[in-house]
């Protein structure tokens, strides 16, 4: 039986020329989990809150939406926030209270459940978390897995019978993340729950999902089954949806032909048998590259940083040293609340360190030197609401242009609007953008001074797999061009595929430095799906997908 049922749903939001959705005819089963993907703006995010009627956006919607058989409309209120769960993509937004016991047992308070009702519900729930040790703790000094975990546990404890997810694991790092999909499975195994899920990264999600919808141009543009849909998207030849397709699923079909005749691996497990089954191949161990001993310029340096936010808090950052070299694309990794963050605003000189020393280009951040040195700098904040202060994205633009003395104005926009591909939303206001758009235009803003170095924090997020190949490559074609770039994130394989250097932060310092291949090769959780799956085969080990099609010679395609 279907749980919810769209028959020929569209929406347009207020004054836009174009809908978000278009004729939309849906049908989810009850304890189904499906998964929802597609480029940036396709209208994932506002289909999925249409289905939570408090959450549903302001503007004209054509057709019906049916939950259990009945028009959505026609249910009471308190039914509706009881039986379908939200759970934002930024876990900020969802926290109200001071204290996890608080935040979970809100919804409950105010919905009037009996004292007993809520204790039988959190005892258990609790538990099921594993959450007990975190309830009187402050959710702001909770990691963002943490917080994640929290804001889910405050939706079950409702016993929703859908739970809709937003981008959850957006923000988490890749531990965190695979907790989350685990808990998430579960809930739907052994409780029966429908999940109904945007993602963005979806290398874990196809092996569980029941069937994956894959969105463009506010349409449906594929459904089903997770091999049948891999299947058609390659039988079409459908550029636009094959990065969408896991990389260990994508390898096995570069490799086998177009005519498969074995069960897709969609697991690494499953990959891994797979590449055991094929005859050996010599090939020679690598040795890797050291660094010229010609050095370049240090642009960057952080020696013996401490930093606490409360004088009787933990260390964030403990002796924490950084070198950054001109023309260096340096990524920093590790885990949620491990201080990576907290380490850009201490080197941009956005909160000050208790001890240690600082120097940018040469010179020390000091009052007088900052100025000037910012002038080179470029800074894209993890939230990129934070950065704009106009009611459109070419009024920042022109305030940049401005506030730098820079000349050619409308000329330097609109080549700059045109590299990133958004020059459609020149007159758009940044927040009616979706987070991939938004995260473009301030980058856009930003190189608008030509800058020296740029700093970002968490680039990908909000980003589908094309939109994230496109601003690889405006990173790449910046990087070439003379451009250092340093930036955090938890995408191991963007920072694999692109990085020149890598760092892990752990303990409030970087425990491990080197190249891609010298840090993700061989790890657990930190490294990429390729890695897991063809080390210690029959076939040279890689870390990312070109690796593996560029090393594995053309005798494999006739060995399969």
């Amino acid at each position: 039986m279907d749980i919810f049922h769209l028959d020929k749903v569209s929406f347009t939001y207020p004054d836009a020329k174009e809908k978000a959705l278009s004729n939309i005819n849906l049908h989810i089963k009850k304890g189904e989990f499906t998964v929802i993907a597609g480029p940036s703006g396709c209208g994932k995010t506002s289909l999925l809150r249409l289905l939570k009627r408090e959450l549903a956006p302001v503007g004209d919607q054509e057709g019906t939406i049916y939950y259990n058989g009945q028009p959505l409309e026609k249910f009471d209120e308190r039914t509706l926030i009881e039986e379908i769960g939200f759970v934002f993509q930024n876990p900020d937004n969802q926290i109200v209270m001071d204290e996890v016991m608080q935040e979970i047992v809100f919804g409950m308070e105010n919905l009037g459940y009996s004292t007993l009702e809520m204790r039988k519900r959190v005892a258990e729930l609790v538990h099921f978390f594993g959450l007990d040790n975190l309830l009187y703790e402050k959710p702001s000094k909770l990691s963002g897995g943490q917080k994640q975990m929290v804001n889910l546990l405050s939706v079950l404890l409702l016993k929703p019978k859908v739970l809709l997810l937003d981008e959850p694991t957006s923000q988490l790092d890749p531990v965190a993340a695979r907790e989350l999909l685990s808990m998430l499975t579960r809930l739907n195994e052994e409780m029966g729950i429908t999940i109904i899920l945007v993602e963005h990264r979806l290398e874990q999600l196809y092996e569980r999902a029941d069937r994956i919808i894959l969105m463009n141009h506010a349409q449906i543009s594929y459904a089903g089954r997770s091999e049948d849909l891999i299947q058609e998207v390659y039988e079409r030849g459908d550029d636009s949806f094959i990065p969408y397709i896991p990389s260990i699923t994508r390898l096995f079909l570069e490799r086998q032909g177009p005519s498969p005749v074995k069960k897709l691996p969609l697991t690494v497990k499953d990959s891994r048998s797979w590449i055991s089954s094929l005859p050996e191949i010599p090939h020679d161990e690598e040795v890797s590259q050291a660094e010229s001993p010609l050095s370049r310029d240090v642009i960057l340096q952080a020696k013996n940083i401490f930093f606490q936010y409360d004088r009787k808090g933990k260390l964030i950052l403990n002796n924490f040293s950084l070198k950054v070299k001109e023309g260096d694309f340096f990524a920093l990794v590790g885990g949620n609340g491990s201080g990576k963050t907290t380490a850009l605003k201490i080197c941009l000189g956005i909160v000050n360190q208790q001890r240690g020393s600082l120097r940018i280009f040469g010179k020390k951040l000091t009052k007088k030197e900052s100025p000037a040195l910012y002038k080179d700098i470029a800074y894209l904040p993890q939230n990129p609401q934070s950065y704009f202060s106009y009611d459109s994205i070419e009024e920042e633009m022109k305030a940049v242009m401005k506030q730098h003395g820079l000349s050619d104005g409308e000329v330097k926009i609109t080549e700059m609007l045109h590299a990133f591909g958004i020059e459609h939303l020149r007159h758009r206001h940044p927040y009616d953008c979706s987070g991939g758009e938004m995260q473009k235009a301030a980058l856009a803003a930003m190189l608008l001074k030509n800058p020296k170095l740029l700093i970002v924090d968490e680039p990908t997020k909000g980003f589908d797999n094309v939109s994230k190949k496109e601003f690889a490559s405006l990173l790449e074609g910046l990087h070439e061009k003379g451009l250092t770039i340093v930036m955090v994130t938890h995408d191991i394989e963007f920072a694999a595929k692109y990085a020149s250097r890598c760092a892990m932060l752990f303990e409030g310092e970087i425990t491990a430095l080197g190249t891609p291949d010298e840090l993700f090769r061989g790890n657990y959780f930190y490294t990429t799906a390729i890695n897991r799956a063809t080390r210690d085969q029959r076939l040279p080990e890689a870390l990312t997908l070109e690796e593996a099609l560029l090393k594995w010679p053309s005798e494999v395609q006739e060995l399969i």
